[in-house]
């Protein structure tokens, strides 16, 4: 090989290296950006997740305190008066609510699979 053909290839192996380095430089750009975006993306999930938690506990206590006040309204006209009988019907009510909330979110969760 000539000094000529030498230097002729020693230009293209630098122009394709330099090549190479700015494509691997876009490729990390594209992964950052990306990166970022799921990181956004996570971010709003949680803060939602969040949100949404905090509207149900609301709602909870609510609830909470409607069902406390007709349970110790029955309980004042029951012979067996008390704590007792408040338990066991809040008990029977949050079981009777688990239960509807199980189906319905079975099926939901089954159809999603088909």
């Amino acid at each position: 090989m000539s000094d000529k053909e030498i230097i002729k290839k020693d230009k293209e192996v630098l122009k394709l290296t330099q090549e190479k380095a700015i494509l691997s430089a876009k490729l990390a750009t594209q992964k950052a950006k990306q990166s970022v975006s799921n990181f956004r993306l996570e971010v709003r999930k949680a803060t939602s997740t969040a949100i949404i938690a905090a509207f149900s506990f609301l709602i909870a206590l609510v609830w909470k305190d409607l069902i406390t006040l007709y349970v110790n309204k029955l309980s004042t006209l029951s012979p067996v008066q008390g704590q007792l009988f408040s338990t066991f019907i809040i008990t029977v009510i949050c079981v009777v609510g688990i239960i509807i909330t199980t189906k319905v979110l079975s099926h939901s969760s089954e159809e999603k699979k088909d």
